[in-house]
């Protein structure tokens, strides 16, 4: 399946027992020697009566995360299309929480991906590694209120000015001038190992067009850019709505294609979530013996002498 390129392979582990480890999500995601996609989805029973269904997410390098919202649409088309269920709203348990996927009569998907999260605490954030200068102001913080909603951050030698913010899974959001010419093979992964992060992080990337209007590219860690990112989208629109620059709701361009995202804003007291609106499609049914996926063989090659 796919939700605007970011594509997954979903399993259906309700009604199979299915032993998902790290090396066979590997061995899956490798798209010249698996089956080859961004992230696995694992449907799983639920375990208890309070949601629906178990929902696990597995990056392309083995990693399990916490959530991904181009995969929530996919995984409430998947249980629908399926027989899984019969309903069109579904509570469903992430490693960050439940959230509610809603299947629309035009075929979209909308999910209430929760409110977003801004204390260090939770994205995980450590503000003294990403500017020992500003880390005082982040001290002293007493709720999520006052979060700031730029900060700057270190990387190599420039001091870039971020947002940062969970969407259930850890997000920094920089603005440039054009998405296009953005720098994401370089910075995207220097930010996402960055030491400020303990988790890692997604890096976005986003040009404002409008108040109402963005582009958007994403660099996924443990995936590299995607054509699209669900949560990444989430992300942008609270940053730039935080910074004063978009009013919701927003619509999200991508490389794959095109999000709406809404967020009434909100305080620490009653968080408001945010609603994310757009397609989930099926590419291809199958089946596939894992036994079969051989890991991809390794060869060093020595350097050349001098």
């Amino acid at each position: 399946m796919h939700g605007l390129g970011n594509d997954f392979v979903v399993l259906d582990a309700v009604r199979q027992a299915i032993a998902l480890t790290p090396d066979l999500a590997r061995r899956i995601a490798d798209r010249a020697f698996g089956i080859g996609c961004d992230q696995i989805l694992l449907v799983e029973p639920p375990p208890d009566e309070t949601v629906d269904f178990r929902y696990r997410i597995f990056n392309a390098d083995g990693g399990e995360v916490e959530q991904c919202g181009n995969g929530a649409r996919c995984f409430a088309r998947f249980v629908f299309d399926t027989g899984l269920t019969q309903k069109r709203v579904i509570r469903v348990l992430t490693r960050s929480g439940v959230i509610a996927p809603r299947l629309n009569d035009d075929g979209s998907v909308t999910v209430d991906m929760g409110p977003p999260r801004f204390l260090p605490s939770e994205i995980p954030f450590v503000p003294q590694a990403a500017d020992p200068e500003s880390a005082e102001a982040w001290a002293t913080l007493r709720s999520a209120d006052a979060a700031p909603a730029v900060t700057p951050l270190r990387v190599g030698d420039e001091r870039l000015l971020v947002s940062v913010v969970s969407m259930g899974n850890p997000h920094v959001v920089l603005v440039v001038g054009d998405v296009r010419t953005a720098p994401v093979a370089t910075l995207g992964p220097a930010i996402e190992r960055h030491l400020a992060f303990p988790a890692r992080v997604n890096v976005g990337f986003m040009e404002v067009v409008t108040p109402q209007r963005i582009r958007l590219r994403v660099f996924e860690r443990g995936s590299g850019e995607t054509l699209a990112c669900g949560t990444g989208a989430c992300a942008a629109v609270v940053a730039g709505i935080r910074r004063g620059l978009l009013q919701s709701p927003v619509t999200v361009e991508t490389r794959g294609g095109t999000l709406t995202v809404a967020w009434a804003g909100g305080h620490a007291l009653q968080p408001e979530p945010v609603w994310m609106t757009g397609p989930a499609v099926t590419v291809f049914h199958g089946t596939f013996d894992p036994d079969q996926l051989v890991p991809r063989p390794t060869w060093d090659v020595a350097s050349e002498p001098d």
